[in-house]
């Protein structure tokens, strides 16, 4: 790609073919290669102290970068409108990176309750045995986080469609409300990817994906990745070590070295590189396959899902249905401003007859796979009250949005009429 086109002059599908690839000059292979490799050789020794000290460009060892992990995170920055991205072994690591990049032992964060529940789990006991105290606060009472921030927060953290409550964040709230103190909003993307949304948009200041999911769309590989906006002041005064000068870079800081990619730079070399979070180069070759159907995938998954969500909606054996894009939904009129291209390919439903009948509907799915992801190409479902959210208690169940009855689903690219035709003998045996 031409430095004009890296700008963003080209459009999303044409960035998903393209993006953060320039054709090898010496082998000139039009796929991109996969650089299966774990180190590289250094044209001499002022070359190799200069890049130990991010004085220059180049790559040492794969767990601080690799080519094929530089396409993959290029191409994901440019979809997502940030200046750049940082790709690990899974969406849990991208969530630490993020963060633990911006707090240390003594620091806060305060994140909407409506998470996934390892999200919900990693805050609430790892987070606590580094330190790091996180407060859930119900995600619609921006009075209740203001209220919850104090001068030890260090960023809010939202996820763009609660899993699996399916809560919309109002990101651009959020954002005003961290940037009038000071702080960065952080954002899990993965249900919507940024063919449904564009996070920084709306504000947001970091966004973090489980590229497990959607991204990849096939089930073969885990990762994630985390990309910065670019805008965030970190020279604000809240933030020294990314202001400080550090030996290690010939007494520059991030801020000055990196400038907008300080937060990326500073993610990198501190953290992903001391707890070695490194994706493989080829997962993220997978990756990059994935990125170059998704708006393919994500137009059909959206068709598939509300096509699904009206049939059940009518259903003699469900109470409710939870799909923001259904008319009378609550949070119809939230989902046309933040998520115009669609809700995405998961819902919930409620079934007649409680925890009992949700147990034997997963038990008589037969296309339908019962399974712990979400984002397949194929359809998947799951009980999340005793599986992904069954560690936390039954309060805190209620404000993550999981109920007894509730059931996730995960709509794929089958034929819609097939996944109708076993959902309802399903449905009818419970």
């Amino acid at each position: 790609m031409t430095n004009e086109h890296a700008k963003g002059n080209l459009n999303f599908d044409t960035i998903a073919q393209h993006g953060g690839h320039d054709v090898d000059e010496s082998v000139r292979s039009r796929a991109v290669p996969i650089y299966q490799t774990t180190s590289y050789v250094f044209e001499d020794t002022d070359q190799a102290a200069s890049l130990f000290k991010m004085q220059g460009n180049g790559y040492i060892y794969s767990r601080n970068a690799n080519p094929t992990n530089n396409v993959f995170e290029n191409r994901i920055a440019q979809l997502e409108g940030g200046v750049g991205a940082f790709a690990v072994s899974s969406g849990q690591a991208a969530i630490v990176v993020a963060l633990l990049t911006l707090a240390k032992a003594g620091d806060e964060i305060v994140a909407t309750n409506a998470l996934y529940g390892g999200t919900f789990s990693l805050f609430s006991e790892t987070f606590q045995r580094f330190g790091v105290t996180v407060h859930f606060v119900d995600g619609t009472d921006f009075e209740g986080i203001a209220g919850a921030i104090n001068d030890k927060t260090k960023a809010i953290f939202t996820e763009t469609i609660g899993n699996p409550s399916l809560e919309i964040a109002d990101i651009s709230r959020l954002s005003n409300l961290a940037h009038e103190h000071h702080l960065p909003l952080v954002v899990d993307s993965t249900f919507t990817t940024p063919y449904l949304q564009k996070p920084i948009e709306f504000g947001a200041d970091i966004v973090v994906h489980s590229t497990t999911k959607f991204i990849g769309g096939h089930g073969s590989s885990i990762g994630g990745v985390i990309v910065d906006s670019g805008k965030f002041p970190w020279d604000n005064g809240k933030f020294p070590e990314f202001t400080e000068s550090k030996a290690s870079l010939d007494d520059q800081s991030f801020v000055r070295l990196a400038k907008e990619n300080a937060f990326i730079a500073k993610a990198r070399f501190t953290l992903g590189h001391d707890l070695g979070v490194t994706i493989s180069p080829f997962n993220s070759w997978l990756f990059i396959q994935g990125l170059e159907s998704l708006p393919l995938r994500m137009k059909q998954h959206v068709t598939n899902a509300q096509q699904i969500a009206e049939y059940l909606d009518g259903h003699e054996q469900v109470e409710w249905v939870n799909y923001p894009t259904l008319k009378g939904d609550p949070q119809y009129e939230m989902a046309q401003t933040y998520l115009p291209k669609g809700a995405g390919s998961i819902f919930t439903i409620g079934i007649k007859g409680g925890l009992e009948s949700a147990k034997t509907f997963i038990n008589s799915v037969k296309l339908l796979s019962h399974v712990a992801n979400v984002g397949d190409s194929k359809t998947l479902v799951l009980h999340p009250a005793t599986t992904s959210h069954a560690r936390l208690s039954p309060d805190e169940q209620l404000a993550a949005g999981v109920t007894p009855e509730q059931i996730r689903l995960s709509i794929g690219l089958e034929d819609a009429a097939d996944i109708k035709a076993d959902i309802d003998q399903a449905l009818r045996k419970s």
